[in-house]
């Protein structure tokens, strides 16, 4: 298996090679957008976000530490929006400025929420005050998205010097698609193959792997105490954010199909920024039905809040801000995101012209997951699919697929954020048939749960006469590595497992004549490690959906995983934590002391697993923590005893 593996990294090398040399490769061509001009008249209408500057930000963070302190007098003293707005938003000042300047620019203004600004704008106004010209661009279908067409500057958008200092982020200026829902399907492989799984003895359900319920990951993860001390997660309500629109009868469907008892009324669909558009395979509905379908099932009690903004940074950002801003939502997860280089990457970001600073997008979602922790909001993100290659890109432009560009060490966002917990995935254990051809099989057996990485099926395409990007198993995994832009958070300190970036990762884009060097990411820079825990994620021990297609009809889709599954599984469960004890917020502060004060493995009353077997093509599951699997996996049963206050 090592001898195969390195073999594959020696002929990815070559055809690197190739491509720099103009040898056009076959795989992963990027989608190109066709600039059109102008976007639309002069006169047309563009509202845009600004998002302001927190104040008093030392001492925010101070008290995230403190809130999160089990041992402190102020462990789980919660703040309101109101409190929170009064001791970190921006000033009445600030905001009164800087709605002036706008104002003067012919553009009107309403603050949105604590920190945000709607703006909006004639055309022309809107390019007067950025400094920029706004075009219209098309991109053509692919097999993995629709055609559309967005609005991008032309040039580097400029902050007016006078209002600089409290700007932290603009969104609106550029409405590409640019998140992709971490979602994979055991089939989408060039060679599927997948006849049969058998679980160990140990890890027998009632459906079988890749057709597994809610009510089968409650026995995996020994959710059924939670539920004899009858918590259902009556009166707490689940978020969802996402960037692509469902249909609620698939998720009534799927919950009356298991026998759970549900309120007929219990799904509210709020629509942010026009919402997502119509219900399309190719613009990820079927990741919104999965994460309620499973949030849902897994706390039938709760009520369910859905946030459908359309797919940009605009839409991203407000959705997030309107869910923690509302501060109804007691506990949320969102599978969508983007390798976080991107998100520091113009022109989405903005330029400070008197420093030549970059005003981020990156911050601007810290400050509101800030919020949300300091306001027992519990935030769940999927790690990414991409193993410890967030950058293989290959949704939206721009876009790096291999072997038209390097790879990279490298990490989705928002699982990079500090206030969020990253959840990674893991492979059940089993017995995996594979179909070489119609007379011989391959089988592979995984002994034990293990960090999900699809080089364990590395000799059965070498059957196939596939090398492991043609057959369609790299990079897919586990997201996790390295930040290489968050600075490592406190709970992170003390952790044995922890690391810095790794040296020498350029991405080079190949496409280009000579190739072009397009980021050298930091080395050995103290960044958030990546993921916080996992759950079962390999499609090929996955789960079943209820689903709508757009194309097909209602049907039940089989074989589906991703860390899509696993943030929404454990939102779910939260809100059962939340029924008992109120909102318990961030757990990654417990998590991470159970693991350093030598309390979270071993024993019947253990409150975590480790994971000590598998890697997601980079870094390998160990004892403690790792970059593959977090710091394992959870026993839900015993971790509501570490939770209690």
């Amino acid at each position: 298996m090592r001898t195969n593996r390195h073999s594959f990294f020696v002929t990815l090398a070559a055809a690197l090679a190739a491509a720099a040399l103009g040898v056009a490769p076959a795989h992963g061509a990027a989608p190109t957008a066709i600039d059109l001009g102008s976007a639309g008249s002069s006169a047309e209408p563009v509202t845009l976000t600004v998002a302001l500057k927190l104040r008093n930000t030392e001492q925010m963070e101070a008290l995230i530490g403190s809130i999160y302190d089990a041992t402190g007098p102020r462990f789980r003293h919660f703040l309101t929006t109101q409190e929170f707005d009064a001791q970190f938003g921006p000033t009445p000042e600030t905001i009164e400025r800087v709605t002036k300047h706008f104002q003067a620019a012919g553009l009107q203004v309403s603050r949105a929420t604590v920190a945000h600004l709607s703006v909006t704008g004639s055309r022309s106004a809107i390019e007067e005050e950025f400094d920029v010209q706004l075009h219209a661009f098309e991109v053509a279908a692919t097999p993995n998205t629709p055609s559309y067409q967005f609005r991008s500057p032309i040039g580097t958008p400029q902050i007016s010097p006078a209002i600089v200092d409290a700007v932290q982020a603009v969104f609106g200026l550029d409405t590409r698609p640019r998140y992709r829902p971490h979602l994979r399907q055991a089939t989408a492989r060039a060679a599927g193959g997948l006849v049969s799984v058998t679980p160990s003895a140990a890890a027998a359900t009632a459906n079988a792997p890749g057709a597994l319920t809610v009510t089968d990951f409650a026995q995996i993860y020994d959710v059924g105490p939670l539920y004899e001390r009858g918590l259902t997660g009556h009166h707490i309500t689940l978020g969802i954010v996402t960037l692509a629109s469902f249909t609620a009868s698939d998720a009534y469907a799927y919950w009356k199909a298991l026998g759970l008892e549900v309120s007929h009324h219990r799904i509210d669909e709020i629509q942010i920024d026009g919402g997502s558009g119509p219900v399309s395979d190719r613009s990820g509905s079927l990741e919104t039905t999965l994460d309620v379908e499973q949030s849902g099932g897994l706390a039938p009690g709760a009520a369910i809040e859905v946030f459908e903004a359309p797919n940009s940074n605009q839409g991203f950002i407000d959705a997030f801000a309107a869910v923690i801003d509302e501060n109804r939502v007691d506990t949320l997860s969102c599978s969508w995101g983007q390798w976080e280089y991107f998100d520091v990457l113009p022109p989405q970001d903005v330029i400070d012209p008197t420093s030549g600073n970059i005003v981020t997008s990156l911050q601007a979602l810290h400050d509101l997951f800030a919020q949300a922790v300091l306001q027992g909001q519990s935030v769940y993100v999927a790690s990414g699919d991409q193993g410890a290659y967030d950058s293989v890109e290959w949704s939206f432009p721009p876009s790096y697929p291999l072997p038209r560009s390097s790879v990279v060490l490298s990490v989705d966002d928002p699982a990079a954020q500090p206030w969020v917990t990253a959840m990674g995935g893991t492979t059940l254990p089993g017995t995996q048939t594979l179909a070489v051809s119609a007379t011989q099989n391959f089988s592979v057996t995984i002994v034990s749960e293990q960090a999900w990485g699809w080089d364990y099926l590395i000799e059965f395409c070498s059957l196939l006469g596939l090398d492991p990007l043609s057959c369609g198993i790299f990079p897919a995994g586990s997201g996790g590595g390295v930040s290489a832009y968050v600075p490592r958070p406190f709970y992170q300190s003390g952790i044995e497992g922890i690391r810095t970036t790794a040296e020498r990762q350029t991405l080079i884009d190949y496409t280009k004549n000579p190739p072009v060097t397009v980021v050298t990411l930091p080395g050995e820079y103290a960044g958030r490690n990546v993921p916080d825990i996992s759950l079962n994620s390999d499609p090929d021990t996955g789960y079943a959906i209820y689903y709508t297609s757009s194309v097909t009809g209602f049907g039940i889709q089989l074989g589906f995983g991703g860390t899509s599954f696993a943030a929404p599984q454990f939102n779910g469960v939260t809100a059962l934590y939340d029924q008992a004890f109120g909102r318990v917020g961030l757990l990654n502060p417990t998590l991470y002391s159970l693991v350093r004060a030598g309390q979270a493995y071993g024993g019947a009353n253990a409150p975590l697993r480790d994971i000590v077997a598998g890697d997601n093509w980079h870094y390998k599951a160990r004892e403690g923590y790792d970059q593959a699997t977090g710091v394992g996996v959870p026993d839900f049963g015993n971790l509501f005893q570490a939770l209690q206050p």
